[in-house]
């Protein structure tokens, strides 16, 4: 018996050895989907066919210019406009000046006014007054005044003193260490109690018709307003009128707000004083009403006529 051998015309003579795992090697050397491929290719055609560095560069290099262009336009409208806002400006600057210089005008007639009927008012006291005419002036605060008297300087604390702590009226003490309209106006009831016949609180003359009050950051003497250092100057025997005042209930009180409150405080007598005439006088008179007097004449005339009966 012959043995037969293969037949090697039906094997290729170049056969692979992985030939039986074609599928597995078509997936491995093929991994991408050709419908991917074909989709990536499309999207390319339609986008001009430029590479995705180019697209970003353009574009960024669009949204540049846009916005030059809008700074452009910018600057140029800014331009236009800059002469008429400048003569609105000045405009505006020559009206504020106009109306200040005519603020200025009438403030200084109304001074000159002010003066005007402060002497007559003056000259009328010394008129009616008779005798008593001189000691009518000094009462009224119509004329100035020098003598011996006290010097008196109030001030809020140091910590107040830079700034802040709340308005200055108030009803009791000063629990801010700023010195309150009460304050002051416990100091110059003290110092008339004292035996003071002329007092002026930073040059600004008090009369029997001043008021003291607050407003804000200030306290107002007739409407005046004063700011801290306050310097009260009191015409007096001033060794006496120190003593009764630093003595007095007063005296105790502002002595208090020093030491719980840290208020500055100084008192000093003065040789000599000067104070200022008030800067305005009120006037008032007192007349009997006319039915009152008649009523008055007809009750003296019926008790003379029952005296007589």
């Amino acid at each position: 018996m012959s043995q037969q051998s293969p037949d090697r015309s039906t094997v290729s003579p170049h056969a692979r050895p992985d030939a039986s795992m074609s599928l597995l090697n078509n997936v491995m050397n093929h991994g991408l989907d050709e419908g991917y491929a074909e989709a990536a290719a499309r999207r390319d055609a339609e986008e001009g066919g430029l590479p995705r560095t180019l697209r970003a560069k353009l574009g960024l290099a669009a949204g540049l210019v846009l916005a030059a262009l809008v700074v452009t336009v910018g600057a140029a409208q800014a331009r236009i406009s800059a002469p008429v806002v400048a003569k609105e400006r000045e405009e505006l600057i020559d009206r504020i000046n106009a109306e200040t210089s005519a603020a200025d005008t009438l403030e200084r007639t109304v001074e000159k006014l002010r003066g005007e009927v402060g002497d007559r008012q003056r000259a009328a006291l010394r008129s009616q007054g008779g005798d008593q005419g001189e000691l009518v002036g000094l009462l009224a605060g119509a004329t100035p005044v020098t003598g011996p008297g006290v010097k008196l300087v109030v001030d809020d604390a140091k910590e107040a003193s830079s700034g802040g702590g709340g308005p200055r009226e108030s009803s009791g003490f000063s629990d801010t260490g700023r010195v309150r309209d009460r304050d002051m106006q416990r100091v110059v009831n003290g110092l008339w109690e004292s035996g003071a016949e002329a007092i002026a609180i930073n040059d600004q003359r008090l009369t029997s018709l001043s008021a003291i009050r607050a407003a804000g950051d200030a306290i107002l003497v007739d409407n005046r307003p004063l700011v801290p250092p306050y310097t009260v100057l009191a015409v007096g025997d001033g060794k006496k009128l120190s003593e009764a005042f630093q003595a007095s209930a007063d005296g105790l009180y502002l002595r208090s707000l020093r030491d719980d409150f840290d208020i500055r405080t100084k008192i000093s007598d003065e040789g000599e004083v000067r104070l200022p005439a008030a800067p305005s006088l009120i006037v008032r008179t007192a007349q009997p009403k006319a039915d009152a007097a008649a009523k008055g004449n007809g009750r003296r005339a019926a008790d003379t006529e029952k005296g007589t009966s």
